[in-house]
């Protein structure tokens, strides 16, 4: 892999905050899609001064990895945001841009060159900077309320496969027999989703948003405002496994 960094485009983006961090602040990796209708304006939007934001990492569609901030400078990726006891996660993160038009511009799959990057850049990260599998994250699991990305088509399963990230050790007939079986009572299915790291709310709609979010990472296959008994059974293995 460290051939592969050296090898990696740079195109710098001038937003970041010029104080550097110390290598120990690195807690957190964000994948995030850019959910813009072309690859070349995500890129140039991402490296504008006038935006406001940018990245660590860029992946593009032929999974080239373009760096854009280094990695000890804080990028501005995630923006409000909170997972546990943390807050405003753009100051112990790494955030990686995958291009994809996103859910507003007719969400793809990631392709394999990307998933392959994906991967190659997550394991080098992870090695790095001692990053725990279970602070991998998406933009959706930090801001819930605002985001989607990276939504349900990312490879979260394939990357649970390669020691990357977090996933459930339920068997998929299990969940079947689960699935959309209600839960009349949701306050303790609720206490332990802010429990596992997910901002805590309590308006019936952001509930909801949180909830679905947790479903587009964990329970790709029915994205539903139904807390049902697979959800469930899926969560209390998470926070178990974690």
């Amino acid at each position: 892999m460290q051939k592969n960094v050296e090898k990696m485009s740079i195109n710098y983006s001038p937003n970041f905050n010029l104080k550097k961090r110390p290598k120990s602040k690195v807690k957190y990796i964000v994948f995030h899609y850019t959910g813009m209708k072309s690859e070349r304006g995500a890129i140039r939007k991402l490296t504008s001064k006038n935006s406001n934001v940018s990245c660590h990492y860029f992946i593009r569609k032929n999974g080239q990895i373009i760096r854009m901030i280094p990695d000890l400078y804080v990028a501005w990726h995630a923006g409000i945001s909170s997972w546990k006891k943390d807050r405003l996660i753009n100051s112990n993160s790494i955030g990686i841009e995958i291009s994809n038009p996103g859910h507003q511009h007719g969400y793809k799959n990631f392709s394999n060159y990307q998933v392959k990057a994906i991967i190659r850049l997550s394991k080098f990260l992870i090695k790095k900077y001692k990053i725990k599998k279970n602070n991998v994250l998406g933009h959706s699991d930090i801001a819930p309320l605002r985001k989607k990305d990276p939504g349900e088509k990312f490879p979260w399963k394939i990357l649970y496969k390669k020691k990357i990230c977090i996933w459930h050790n339920l068997t998929q007939t299990n969940c079947k027999k689960l699935r959309n079986v209600r839960i009349s009572d949701t306050r303790n299915f609720y206490s332990l989703l802010f429990k596992f790291g997910y901002e805590f709310a309590e308006k019936s709609s952001d509930k909801t948003k949180i909830y679905k979010n947790f479903q587009r990472r964990f329970r790709p296959q029915l994205i539903s405002s139904i807390v049902d008994k697979e959800s469930y059974a899926i969560l209390k293995s998470l926070i178990y496994l974690s």
